[in-house]
């Protein structure tokens, strides 16, 4: 099994970070290059839990989202075409006293077949580069996508 942790500072709060992984509609692959329109389908969607299929390049996995605790995410393999149901993801925030929020991933991939089991591999060596210029790619993203509302909250105190 891979466990591969990611660490980053962010302008978002914990609040615009959760909002942005939660908004499971058209144009997700701007903040997740790894979740492409065409693969993603929502099951059943709660206050603070969802059921939803996503992937690209081939590869797929339904999972199950928890955003019941404000400062974490919890995203669990219920399914995959290559993941077996200890995979995962997992995003807990920080709200730190300057007004930025430390965000600490963690991304865990057990192979569930022979697929599954040489993605682990690549994932958990040469992979981790990529996986985290898409992490760092997802933060400026949900940043840049606050922006706005920022700007708007500095207008307001003029």
């Amino acid at each position: 099994m891979a466990t591969i942790n990611f660490h980053a500072n962010t302008t978002s709060t914990p609040e615009q970070f959760v909002a942005a992984v939660t908004d499971f509609g058209p144009g997700r692959s701007e903040l997740f290059p790894r979740s492409a329109d065409g693969y993603l389908k929502v099951h059943s969607q709660g206050a603070s839990e969802a059921d939803v299929t996503e992937g690209s390049g081939g590869i797929w996995e339904r999972l199950h989202y928890d955003w019941s605790d404000p400062g974490r995410i919890v995203m669990t393999t219920t399914d995959s075409n290559a993941w077996g149901r200890n995979s995962g993801h997992t995003y807990t925030f920080t709200r730190l006293p300057d007004g930025t929020t430390d965000v600490d991933a963690v991304v865990v991939r057990e192979g569930k077949n022979v697929k599954g089991r040489l993605l682990e591999i690549v994932v958990g060596t040469i992979g981790k580069g990529t996986l985290e210029k898409a992490f760092k790619s997802t933060v400026k993203a949900i940043e840049a996508r606050n922006e706005p509302e920022a700007a708007e909250e500095v207008g307001d105190a003029s």
